[in-house]
């Protein structure tokens, strides 16, 4: 990324040496996330989530019809598909999770028929790291549903997975490049087949004119390398990351009373570690956390903060009073021992300390 950040500013767009040099490492970043993503075309955008908001409500848009969504998928899915109800009046229908996470197939099918516009299955849970069928979803929407796009949200199983494999039944792939290593403000949409979207920028002819806007060339460039980097990478951190993850899951439910992992009888992403702890508050106990130098979440990180409960968890079958003791731990390439063995002791004593103290007068304590 450096010579495109300290001094090559061209536009794509323009018709100088320069602006050529750029649109020139543009496209080749294309092709290589074409590749390695196994897909026909690519469409670069500003986040994971607009790729996503661009699957949904762009196909909405370009083809109004029922939208089909699971009910654990990320806000950007959820929210697209409550914006095209409001703003097309298209019916959005909500599919159910067992309580492991995983769709309800038989209750897929019955959501699907010949009017249906776009369905939109994640195919790793952002919170607890479930792996969706994506390939028993495709057949059904083929079958029940034969006019309708297929898109998946593969943010979170880019690390992890062989995209190119488990999502070639997708018509439709939303990635996001800080989740594999790459900056952070950059995603893509990638095309299995030619689809129809009606872009949700405008203002220039940028993309095919499917998102307008002056490129991020440094970004795309930064993604393309991250993805080949983890695309060599990835069956290595995969086993090492699984048993870091495995050896922090085991240890935090040997220390911590009335503590349960959730999805663990599923397939799921090497990096995701998602507990239940009973009698804390998940926000008290991310802050006290921190200041031991640990950094967790409750749900998606784009959830931080909220005071609800994770709409995953009640989808899975947990009471909001459960789902508020929600603690999320995940690993990534950088991941150490060490840094598990941090979290050994800094879970544990924090966890104790609050349901010592109380989860709410811990933190008031800890934000004075």
């Amino acid at each position: 990324m450096t010579p495109w950040l300290s001094g090559r500013f061209g536009n794509p767009s323009g018709l100088h040496s320069v602006a050529r040099a750029a649109l020139e490492a543009v496209d080749e970043a294309r092709d290589n996330i074409a590749f390695f993503l196994g897909s026909d075309d690519i469409v670069f955008t500003g986040s994971g989530s607009e790729a996503a908001n661009l699957a949904v409500l762009g196909r909405a848009r370009a083809h109004p019809g029922p939208v089909v969504v699971s009910a654990i998928e990320h806000h950007c899915v959820l929210h697209a598909a409550e914006a095209a109800e409001r703003s097309l009046g298209v019916p959005v229908r909500v599919v159910g999770v067992t309580s492991d996470g995983v769709i309800d197939l038989d209750a897929l099918s019955a959501a699907l028929d010949r009017s249906v516009s776009v369905v939109s299955v994640q195919l790793v849970n952002s919170e607890v790291g479930t792996i969706q069928p994506l390939h028993e979803v495709a057949r059904l929407v083929r079958r029940r549903a034969p006019g309708a796009v297929l898109h998946t949200d593969a943010v979170q199983a880019v690390p992890w997975l062989d995209v190119a494999q488990l999502a070639e039944v997708a018509d439709l792939v939303s990635i996001s490049g800080h989740k594999f290593g790459g900056p952070q403000g950059i995603g893509a949409l990638a095309f299995n087949r030619a689809v129809k979207l009606e872009p949700l920028i405008y203002g220039g002819p940028q993309e095919r004119e499917r998102r307008a806007g002056t490129h991020n060339v440094a970004g795309i460039i930064g993604m393309a390398a991250a993805l080949e980097a983890t695309t060599g990478e990835r069956g290595a951190a995969c086993e090492r990351v699984s048993r870091l993850r495995d050896q922090l899951a085991a240890g935090l439910l040997n220390s911590i009373p009335e503590a349960a992992e959730t999805a663990s009888a599923q397939p799921r992403a090497p990096g995701h570690c998602h507990l239940l702890v009973e009698g804390v508050e998940s926000e008290a106990l991310l802050m006290l956390l921190d200041s031991y130098g640990v950094a967790a979440s409750a749900g998606s990180a784009c959830a931080s903060g909220a005071l609800e409960p994770s709409h995953v968890l009640i989808a899975m079958g947990y009471s909001p009073g459960q789902a508020l003791g929600a603690l999320r731990l995940t690993l990534g390439h950088a991941s150490t021992e060490a840094d598990v063995e941090l979290a050994l002791r800094a879970v544990p004593d924090a966890v104790s300390r609050m349901r010592g103290a109380g989860s709410s007068g811990l933190a008031r304590a800890e934000t004075r």
